[in-house]
């Protein structure tokens, strides 16, 4: 049975949310502080955690930065924070998804699902990726250039290891949107996407202006080049 880590201070939002969990056929556990959520966290292995930004006593995102530094664990943002740089902060930090309330329960338990079947299905066959000249610890989570330790944020890194495992491959911005972010199309666009791509060229080009391994195709998206 998956386990589910709700840190929520809404009472009225944590009766609806338990009902229709439970009646998922999942296990949940609930913190109101991030004081509680260290706490159940310590004590507790979860397949998924569902987490407000706005808490009595911090922030959110501050949970899920700790949380990334030792788990990958699926993580869903919950929050009335629907402004665009908190749900950019939110998915740069590691956010699987980013739901703004109001949300139609329906729609907020088919995400959960989808996330979880996800994560039921993934299957790391390698503890490394390498290509030109970028290496991959999957197991870390750690990327070198050069031997060279990078620092990316999670979304550099998703957005990397995607490239990676599929070498010269044409994705489209649709495809790396949906395979990256479940967020619905208008908090995470193309636009977001150019940003993304911009600011991981700055880290892994030799000449960001002049990209040789993240290649633009015209008209149809980006590809990894693995040529050295």
């Amino acid at each position: 049975m998956k386990r589910i880590l709700l840190i929520e201070d809404d009472l009225s939002l944590i009766n609806g949310l338990s009902f229709a969990v439970k009646k998922q056929g999942y296990e949940l556990d609930i913190a109101r502080t991030i004081y509680e959520a260290d706490t159940a966290w310590t004590d507790g292995k979860y397949d998924l955690v569902i987490l407000d930004v706005s808490l009595p006593d911090g922030s959110g995102f501050n949970i899920c930065k700790k949380i990334r530094q030792t788990s990958k664990v699926p993580i869903i943002f919950l929050t009335a924070a629907d402004e665009e740089t908190d749900i950019i902060m939110g998915l740069d930090i590691g956010g699987d998804d980013y739901i703004t309330k109001p949300f139609k329960l329906a729609v907020f338990m088919s995400r959960i699902n989808a996330l979880l079947r996800r994560s039921n299905n993934f299957i790391q066959t390698d503890s490394e990726l390498y290509s030109n000249s970028i290496w991959i610890q999957l197991l870390k989570g750690e990327v070198y250039k050069n031997d060279v330790q990078l620092e990316l944020t999670a979304g550099e890194y998703k957005l990397l290891r995607l490239f990676m495992e599929n070498p010269n491959m044409v994705l489209s911005p649709e495809q790396i949107l949906s395979r990256l972010w479940d967020c619905s199309e208008n908090y995470v666009d193309s636009n977001t996407l150019t940003v993304y791509i911009r600011r991981l060229r700055t880290k892994i080009e030799d000449d960001p202006s002049d990209p040789k391994r993240i290649i633009t195709v015209r008209r149809m998206g980006y590809k990894w080049n693995s040529a050295g």
